[in-house]
């Protein structure tokens, strides 16, 4: 009996061929369809009859089939140039088309959740029902989404730069959806971002790699046993994985050699000290806030400098971090949070008691509603 192709193998050739058909000349969804049939036809093949070259066999066997299908007496000159174009079986072009489609599936033409379902789809390999199931949608309105970013990209060419940073959005959008149904779309985005620094050698790249996996070195801690939010502070650190963490500082440490700084590096560093510490006391809140001081500068976001206030009260006493708070607008996500959380370290406890309750009504999930609320409750009971 032959043993099956594992998918994780099929799944890791996918965009390289992929790419290689769009490069040719193939339309996106065209060549998409011809690699799913290649794919098919490996899992057949394959196990009685392995090739010595398998993403060679993948792009023979898909651009037949792509010329196949597009056969037709309108356009039988330029399929007769095409094939006489076809390189030999198991010869592949040197050009790295998986970077290719890395920019074609995160085109500044894709709204962010087009871009999203393409490259799980295109790059990822998932099948259309994992992504929906992932994202809590309907299986026919994820189809429709993914051919409609397949046609946006369709006439698209790519023979400019690729945009790194929309790219690397894109990954961090998957990363923050983290666990739904049957796909882990973190490890998943984790998969992809190694697949992307394989490809290119950018320091970005890299930083949002050692974002993600200093982060998901925390994962286990997360949570409690009945799925309650628990804050940094309180977490278990005996249940982070030091593996993930040491592989992550010593990524961001090679990317910030560099000296071409970045926002995914500048959050890897202060993900990375956060890290460092055994125990909570011993966070670096000072080193902290210079990383999120160079964040401010590259980014000018609001929410980078409200979590900066939070650093900042940290680092030198809750009026400080109330300070900061002060400019920023209050109808930010998490700023009536970070207000209650500065108010109680600074004693103001009434206070303190009713934003977290007012933060709890404005929660946008339900773990973090009942997180806020039994702030909210534990306070009001040291006042009574």
């Amino acid at each position: 009996m032959t043993a099956p192709v594992p998918g994780a193998v099929l799944r890791g050739l996918i965009p390289g061929v992929l790419g290689i058909l769009v490069r040719r000349g193939a339309d996106f969804a065209a060549a998409e369809d011809a690699v799913q049939d290649a794919l098919l036809e490996a899992v057949r093949v394959w196990p009685s009859d392995p090739p010595r070259d398998r993403k060679g066999w993948l792009v023979t066997v898909a651009w037949r089939r792509f010329l196949d299908a597009t056969r037709s007496e309108t356009t039988r000159r330029r399929r007769e140039e095409l094939v006489e174009e076809e390189p030999a079986p198991g010869q592949v072009s040197p050009v790295d088309d998986t970077l290719q489609l890395y920019f074609l599936c995160a085109h500044p033409c894709l709204t962010p959740s087009s871009a999203v379902a393409l490259t799980l789809r295109a790059v990822g390999g998932l099948t259309t029902r994992q992504i929906a199931q992932a994202y809590l949608v309907p299986e026919a309105t994820m189809a429709q989404r993914i051919s409609r970013a397949k046609r946006t990209v369709s006439s698209t060419r790519l023979n400019q730069p690729g945009d790194v940073a929309t790219v690397l959005r894109t990954l961090y959008l998957v990363f923050n959806e983290g666990y739904s149904g049957d796909v882990d779309l973190a490890a998943e985005a984790i998969r992809l971002t190694r697949q992307l620094a394989a490809a290119i050698d950018h320091p970005e790249v890299a930083g949002l790699l050692a974002l993600m996996l200093l982060h998901h070195a925390r994962r286990a801690s997360r949570t409690g046993p009945g799925g309650g939010l628990i804050p940094l502070a309180e977490q278990d650190r005996g249940l982070w994985d030091t593996a993930l963490i040491a592989e992550g500082v010593d990524i961001v440490q090679s990317a910030l050699s560099r000296d071409r700084l970045g926002e995914f590096q500048a959050q890897a560093a202060i993900a990375a000290l956060h890290a460092d510490a055994l125990v909570a006391a011993e966070t670096d809140w000072v080193q902290i806030v210079e990383w999120y001081d160079e964040l401010v500068r590259l980014t000018d976001s609001p929410v980078v400098r409200l979590n900066r206030a939070v650093a900042v009260g940290e680092a030198d006493g809750a009026r400080a971090g109330l300070a900061a708070l002060a400019g920023l607008d209050e109808s930010l996500p998490r700023y009536v949070a970070v207000a209650a959380y500065l108010r109680e370290r600074d004693g103001d406890l009434v206070a303190a008691a009713r934003l977290y309750a007012e933060a709890a009504a404005k929660a946008a999930t339900l773990a973090e509603r009942e997180h806020l609320t039994r702030q909210a409750a534990r306070v009001n009971a040291g006042l009574a």
